[in-house]
């Protein structure tokens, strides 16, 4: 493959280059630009429009344009365009943008069969989003595709700039995400020793701060306005044009000390309350701009710290911060970041393009022809055999001037017997070496790319021997990428026991080098027989929250159904064996064997599904309000007993997302969940630190919900073996056993199964399901499964009713190990 694409898919703006080996060539868009805004615009007639002319026309004509998509990668949130009763997906809002990227290409390299392309994601991104941008490449038609880190795309970029040695820090700000990686670079190969960010961080958010900050209050005191204009349809056009403007001025600020945020009535053509035309004229100083933003700054540095702290590095190991992305280009946003983190700053590539300039580059390692889209290896080989039984072996790909070449003799080489290496591009030559096994050639490589040789073997009379392969090639490569941290954890959710405890059977884990391929073996808790209605489910979660699972984020669900296989039976007990790969990008591929049926299934197959996992931002308001609630209410009860920073932190995680959480567009709903999300990490990281005493009241509420709720409606013998669970659980917290959460899970458990029988529990649990449909993926099924079990209850045939309730149970996503015992996994340990 000669043909070799990077595509940096931004949230505001994107490009693409290409790589041949040897020489990169960034194009341009339409306007001659570098970069082509990621936006959108179908006027009245159909007519579509893309980059910069979408972008201009969707301030003026929001309801007909689409811009942000890329922040709603992975979710169900539709995108719609009302002035045109359209509704896109996100996927198919970026897979026009990638045709349109890609249709910049000249013909012969669009329509070639060997052109491969890199499509870039944030390191932030999760399995979902990862799946739902290769899902956007396959309906734009881009053929060959992988995918590959910001930050890994980001740190090729520099060493193509600068091979010195040394450790240095990537700070990738872009319009919708930070990316962090910080890398060690030795002779031309790099390790990246860790990396980070922050999903919701970018210029979008600084557009948003100047206008709800600046914009809005000049408005609201200079014109007759609702305090509701900035959710009323009558004024979307003004709240469009108006963050425009705010963008611009921003732009300006980077070159200038004052800028101003300026619309004219006449570009406006919006009148308030009273009937005056709306104008923007507002003066708004670098300083003034520095304030708004220095929280998300902040959260920058406090990212870029934390990605430090997992390296084991200072500020003193590492040599340069490197910036990335078009905010970066704010001179005073760079010098903050470079003095908070006490690290020097360098500018040594585009910040516009290094991503997509790296993909490219990057691109060219990758093997092709591999079903998975590995690495190419970096060790070759060319077998000569004869009655030498003679081989050679040799560095196919490097970065360095120079690569070595091993002479493998099995057989008996006689006295004077030769070979000798020439170069095909440039003429060099070895001249005649002594053929023995571990002979060493140290061959030059006079350019980037690929670099031809022959070789020649001599026998003792100098008579040529005549070899079946005798020409091979060494690539010089802009940089190699030695080692690829994995940016999340991910674990299927399994029982320790049928009846036992939820947890995390991890596939792979924050830090592990990729790519990284292994095997677990599950056991099914339950039967399935071929054409049933049932499944056999491996819940997959993104996250290294131990206790409780659910407060890590669902990513979806490799699913075997009844429907999947057509003889047999998959027993109780029997062995699920699961391989899976997880790839440089972080995807995740997943191969499920059950022997006992002789069937395999694979995740490229459909067993596999993100949907449901996705939430749809633009009704996302009530679980917020759940969520942020039921975590707020932990957070309480354990501020009570224990000081810690991390408490206060969470408590302004939460209070965050409860005043954005209310707000009708999906972008500020998907910053307040990640705000919850944040929030649960540091509850975790709280309860780690003070484990015992938190421990001491989870038994104590456990405890009182069982005597206060439960007791009147147990059995003797459920009361008191509940009483000597009790006890085992304290000695495990004296003890500081790891059996505490098994045991309380069973507590809790056995609470559940006891209120069970009780047929006033089941009726308020359908009742409690049917007031939650946030929590369930597919719409349709909840409703049914409500209206059937309303019908069960209405005809007194609780049996049925029990049935129905437990169904919802198991086909619920959300999940709270408290107030949930049925739902989960129906896989255990193997």
């Amino acid at each position: 493959m000669k043909n070799y694409i990077g595509i940096d898919l931004g949230t505001t703006n994107s490009a693409i280059c290409a790589y041949d080996g040897e020489s990169l060539r960034l194009f341009k868009s339409p306007e001659q630009n570098n970069v082509t805004p990621s936006a959108i615009f179908i006027d009245k007639r159909n007519n579509k429009y893309f980059g910069k002319r979408a972008y201009d026309n969707a301030a003026r004509n929001p309801e007909n344009a689409a811009t942000i998509f890329k922040r709603l990668m992975g979710t169900s949130t539709p995108v719609r365009l009302p002035g045109l009763d359209l509704t896109m997906t996100p996927e198919e809002c970026s897979a026009e943008i990638l045709r349109v990227l890609f249709g910049y290409l000249p013909e012969e390299i669009r329509n070639a069969p060997d052109t491969g392309t890199v499509i870039t994601v944030p390191a932030a991104f999760n399995q979902m989003q990862k799946d739902a941008t290769m899902a956007a490449a396959e309906k734009a038609g881009l053929g060959s595709v992988a995918l590959m880190q910001e930050p890994v795309a980001a740190v090729m970029s520099v060493m193509r700039h600068r091979k010195s040695d040394g450790m240095f820090l990537v700070y990738d700000l872009g319009g919708g995400t930070l990316d962090i990686a910080i890398a060690e670079s030795i002779s031309g190969r790099v390790s990246l020793l860790s990396h980070g960010g922050i999903a919701m961080c970018g210029g979008r958010d600084f557009d948003r701060l100047l206008l709800d900050n600046v914009v809005k209050p000049w408005l609201l005191a200079n014109f007759d306005l609702p305090e509701n204009f900035s959710t009323d349809k009558h004024y979307a056009t003004l709240r469009h044009l108006a963050i425009w403007a705010a963008e611009k001025a921003k732009i300006e600020l980077s070159s200038s000390d004052e800028a101003v945020i300026a619309l004219d009535d006449s570009e406006l053509r919006v009148r308030d309350e009273s009937g005056t035309d709306i104008y923007l004229d507002i003066a708004i100083t670098r300083e003034r701009f520095d304030e708004l933003i220095s929280e998300k700054v902040g959260e920058s540095i406090a990212a870029a710290r934390e990605a430090m702290v997992k390296a084991g590095l200072s500020p003193h190991d590492i040599g340069r911060v490197v910036f990335v992305g078009g905010p970066t280009q704010y001179k005073p946003l760079r010098d903050k970041v470079a003095f908070e983190l006490g690290i020097a700053a360098s500018t040594d590539v585009d910040p516009m393009t290094a991503v997509a300039e790296g993909a490219a580059v990057f691109a060219e390692s990758i093997d092709w022809a591999s079903q998975n889209r590995g690495r190419k290896s970096g060790r070759g080989s060319l077998a000569a055999g004869g009655a030498l039984d003679l081989s050679f072996n040799f560095q196919a790909r490097t970065p360095d001037l120079k690569a070595k070449l091993i002479a493998k003799v099995g057989g008996k080489a006689a006295d004077g017997t030769a070979f000798q290496i020439d170069s095909l591009d440039t003429g060099w030559t070895s001249g005649r070496v002594v053929l023995r096994d571990g002979a060493t050639i140290e061959v030059p490589l006079a350019k980037p790319g690929e670099n031809l040789f022959k070789v020649f073997v001599f026998d003792a009379a100098g008579g040529s021997v005549k070899l079946p392969e005798d020409k091979l090639a060494i690539s010089r490569t802009a940089a190699q990428i030695d080692a690829i941290p994995a940016s999340h954890s991910i674990g299927v959710e399994a029982r320790e026991k049928i009846g036992g405890r939820v947890v995390l059977d991890y596939l792979v884990r924050e830090g592990d080098q990729l790519p990284k391929s292994g095997s677990k073996t599950f056991k099914a808790e339950e039967s399935l027989r071929a054409d049933a209605a049932g499944s056999i489910k491996f819940k997959l979660w993104e996250g290294a929250i131990e206790d409780p699972v659910s407060d890590n984020e669902f990513i979806g669900m490799f699913e075997i159904k009844g429907t999947d296989f057509s003889d047999g039976v998959i027993a109780k007990g029997a062995d699920l064996l699961c391989e899976y790969e997880v790839l440089d990008s972080g995807n995740i591929v997943l191969e499920v064997t059950v022997p006992s049926i002789g069937g395999s299934f694979h995740s490229g197959r459909n067993f596999y599904s993100r949907q449901e996992g996705q939430i749809d931002y633009s009704k996302a308001a009530k679980r917020i309000e759940d969520e942020s609630e039921r975590v707020g209410r932990r957070l309480q009860e354990i501020s009570l007993q224990v000081h810690d920073s991390r408490l206060d932190q969470a408590s302004n995680r939460l209070e965050r997302a409860s005043s954005l959480g209310g707000e009708s567009d999906p972008e500020s709903a998907k910053q307040a969940m990640d705000d919850v999300r944040e929030a649960k990490k540091l509850l975790a990281q709280a309860r780690k630190e003070h484990l015992a005493v938190i421990r001491r009241m989870e038994l104590d509420k456990a405890v009182e919900f069982f005597d206060s709720v439960i007791r009147k409606f147990a059995r003797p013998a459920e009361g008191g073996a509940f009483d000597n669970l009790a006890k085992t659980a304290q000695r495990a917290i004296d003890n500081n056993s790891g059996d505490f959460e098994s045991l309380l899970d069973e507590m809790r458990g056995r609470n559940f199964s006891i209120l069970w029988r009780q047929d006033w529990f089941v009726i308020d649990r359908l009742k409690w399901f049917s007031e939650r449909a946030f929590e369930f993926s597919d719409a349709a099924q909840h409703d049914q499964l409500c209206r059937l079990g309303r019908e069960a209850r209405e005809s007194n045939d609780i049996d049925r009713l029990r049935q129905i309730v437990g169904q919802l149970d198991l086909i619920r996503v959300v999940t709270s190990n408290e107030d949930d015992l049925l739902a989960g996994s129906n896989i255990l340990v193997g």
